[in-house]
């Protein structure tokens, strides 16, 4: 579904794209990311990612009546932050408006990313043509909880214009999917065919214009689609939030990637942004004068003025409280 966003300056989202999220498990809200960050983003796509040589045309590696597999090709150019470019691309997944949605659909005051990955796709690379299915198997060990805002948010985002030939995804609002199948449900092959071809007669299409995102939630029944523009791209950022401290669910392990360019990030990121990958903010108390040092010396190039600056006015707090408590000592002792 496709809801308009009122013409308000500086407003991105509304409270009808939230209900809409809650009630149908999706929302398309259209251009919610400028022209010039579309266009800065889709530079770093390009330094990135390699558009392959030769093919250009449709790929179709499916079997006769199948609606589509997963496989490891479509996968191929499907690569987690950082990269080595510049912060448009590496920080649009923490984007401070795409962070103020995030909390406001899991209605939480913290929001961790704990996915953020690129997605090029070209026509001819792959058969990215997928069957129906839902997220989170491999975002949390149980199941989707009942209310999706106790689970997390998956944010698709758009940078080139995405039509029916561009692989938009399609995907089945919950409340149709419920008259076909629960989002958790386990059956035989027969059954779960049939699952797909319910779904294909529900399906809706997120394709839209370059700017676009789709917020979906893990017990939604979603799937990829093949590109089938000759000549075709599509340049996708996968963006993923739970809220801060569910340790349920879970996807990838920054520090096991501790190899990548990481200062990428650091040196450009505001402290709010850095917290989204679980670093501490300004004023935790892992800031110390040694840890701060240690950070420094690992990121020469972070600006770790907002921490020094809190753990200073810690320094200062506590000094007041020692002068004060020492005062009233003495006053106790003087009466």
């Amino acid at each position: 579904m496709v809801v308009p966003t009122p013409n308000v300056e500086g407003q991105r989202f509304n409270t009808e794209h939230t209900a809409s999220w809650h009630r149908d498990g999706g929302v398309l809200i259209e251009r919610f990311f400028t022209a010039d960050e579309v266009k800065a983003v889709v530079a770093d796509f390009e330094k990135v990612f390699v558009v392959p040589s030769g093919g250009g045309e449709r790929l179709d590696e499916k079997r006769r009546g199948q609606l589509g597999r997963f496989s490891e090709q479509q996968f191929a150019t499907f690569a987690p932050v950082p990269f080595d470019c510049s912060p448009a691309l590496n920080l649009i997944g923490v984007h401070p408006a795409l962070v103020s949605l995030a909390k406001e659909l899991l209605r939480a005051e913290d929001v961790h990313l704990y996915q953020c990955q690129a997605w090029a796709k070209f026509t001819g690379a792959a058969d990215y043509d997928q069957p129906f299915h839902c997220d989170f198997a491999n975002h949390t060990l149980t199941v989707p909880a009942e209310d999706a805002a106790d689970s997390c948010v998956t944010v698709l985002c758009y940078f080139t214009d995405v039509s029916e030939t561009h692989g938009p995804a399609h995907y089945v609002a919950r409340p149709d999917s419920a008259t076909v199948a629960d989002a958790a449900f386990f059956g035989t092959d027969d059954e779960l065919a049939q699952i797909q071809v319910d779904l294909s007669a529900m399906a809706r299409s997120t394709a839209s214009p370059a700017g676009s995102i789709f917020p979906y939630s893990i017990d939604v029944f979603h799937r990829g689609t093949n590109m089938t523009e000759a000549n075709g791209r599509r340049y996708a950022v996968m963006a993923c939030f739970k809220r801060a401290g569910d340790d349920a669910v879970a996807y990838h392990s920054w520090a096991s990637d501790h190899h990548k360019p990481w200062a990428n990030i650091f040196e450009h990121a505001t402290p709010e942004q850095l917290a989204c990958f679980g670093v501490q903010p300004p004023g935790d108390p892992f800031w110390t004068a040694l840890t701060i040092e240690r950070a420094q010396r690992r990121y020469p190039g972070w600006d770790l003025t907002p921490y020094r600056s809190a753990l200073n006015r810690s320094a200062l707090n506590r000094s007041a409280l020692n002068s004060a408590a020492l005062n009233s000592a003495a006053s106790d002792r003087s009466n």
